[in-house]
């Protein structure tokens, strides 16, 4: 009987012992991250928001870097231009990204599971110093933060943004009903 990674959530499927396929592949670069669980954290986030959105979580890939604020402020000084530290960072495999504002994101190809094995969908990077602090800023307990950075940062990789108005309330409606799923407070 497999196990489930977070139980009772409709449609985030049991993980079998010994035979499992992670969704997730998380590199902890800083070791922090493996007390506040983020292996687990960032599962359980990933496998939530792909079922809230129809989509099977043995399809697909995601690779999880958790690292510290110098490492993010580095990469978001590469990628983006900004050579500062921020919560995390995404990159999609895809552009599904819409260009009507407010309209959901078309799916991820076909190509997943066609018998070809789970497809990447994107990377993730999540700072440690940077979420620690938010979430004592905002009093809530980190994994609760932890959770909605990672289904924030999956959103990312399925299209979704908070650039336009309208893309931001959806983005910020999906997310709260996952997390809503997962018993995590609504963070906005």
């Amino acid at each position: 009987m497999p196990f489930l990674l977070a139980p009772n959530i409709p449609g985030v499927r049991g993980l079998a012992p010994g035979i499992c396929h992670m969704l997730t592949d998380t590199l902890i670069e800083d070791s922090r991250w493996q007390e506040a669980g983020l292996e687990d954290l960032a599962e359980t986030a990933a496998q939530a928001a792909l079922a809230h959105l129809g989509l099977d979580p043995a399809d697909w890939e995601i690779a999880v870097l958790g690292c510290d604020d110098a490492r993010i402020a580095a990469l978001n000084a590469d990628f983006r231009g900004k050579p500062q530290p921020t919560n995390v960072l995404s990159w999609p495999e895809d552009d599904l990204a819409p260009d009507t504002p407010g309209a959901r994101p078309a799916p991820p190809g076909p190509e997943a599971g066609a018998g070809q094995g789970p497809s990447h969908l994107g990377d993730i990077a999540i700072a440690y110093e940077t979420c620690q602090r938010e979430a004592s800023e905002a009093a809530i307990p980190p994994a609760d933060h932890i959770t909605h950075l990672i289904v924030h940062a999956v959103l990312h990789l399925l299209g979704y943004d908070h650039i336009r108005d309208k893309d931001a309330t959806l983005m910020e409606q999906t997310e709260v009903a996952i997390l809503g799923k997962l018993g995590v407070r609504d963070p906005y």
